[in-house]
């Protein structure tokens, strides 16, 4: 894996992505940052990551990923973007901090764009709203979300619960207390204490929180 950039982002990633197993080569225009990592990757080099020589003499073409972690250099983000396109990396990330900084990157041919601090801001709303535990929202308004089933269907099948009737949504996996998580079926019986996780439109999932 390449990481252009080893900002707060770039750093937390990739360091992540060692403590994965996975080999990292962390590129960045920045000594002080390399130095920074110096060690803790496989692999840290300074290099201009806009430039395509420079990536071409690190090899990054023959990597099968790459992450593109430059945030607040909107240009730089671009320009690395665009070289990792050119030189065909089949699977290329990149951080954006704006809607149109991310609507730019998918157009010069990003695979993923992610906004961390948006999506952040996203998922907290969502939690502090109704009693969700934990939340994930996927692009096409897919969520799951883990959270306490309501007390209507405490003591009942999920068969006979009704939920994907009433709420739209699917309990994918049950938590006892004091156990771990374990795949649903329809003659699992909720309990008081269970916890849930469920699958469902970002309304749907949001509705059987709310009524937790």
């Amino acid at each position: 894996m390449v990481v252009c950039g080893l900002g707060r982002f770039g750093k937390s990633l990739a360091l992540e992505l060692m403590k994965e197993d996975t080999e990292v080569l962390g590129i960045d225009a920045d000594a002080d940052r390399v130095q920074s990592v110096s060690g803790r990757l496989t692999h840290a080099v300074v290099a201009d990551t806009t430039k395509e020589e420079a990536l071409r003499q690190l090899s990054v073409h023959e990597y099968s990923r790459a992450v593109v972690g430059i945030g607040s250099d909107i240009e730089s983000s671009i320009l690395t973007a665009s070289v990792l396109v050119e030189m065909g990396v089949p699977n290329i990330w990149a951080k954006a901090i704006s809607h149109s900084h991310a609507r730019i990157l998918k157009q010069v041919g990003v695979h993923h764009v992610t906004r961390p601090e948006h999506d952040m801001g996203a998922r907290v709303a969502h939690l502090v709203r109704g009693r969700m535990i934990d939340y994930i929202e996927f692009d096409d308004g897919f969520s799951m979300v883990k959270t306490t089933p309501p007390a209507h269907i405490v003591g009942l099948r999920l068969s006979d619960s009704k939920v994907r009737q009433e709420y739209g949504i699917t309990v994918v996996a049950i938590k006892r207390p004091g156990e771990g998580f374990t795949y649903a079926t329809p003659d699992t019986i909720i309990r008081p204490g269970d916890t849930v996780i469920v699958s469902g439109l970002v309304r749907d999932t949001e509705r059987f929180s709310e009524a937790s």
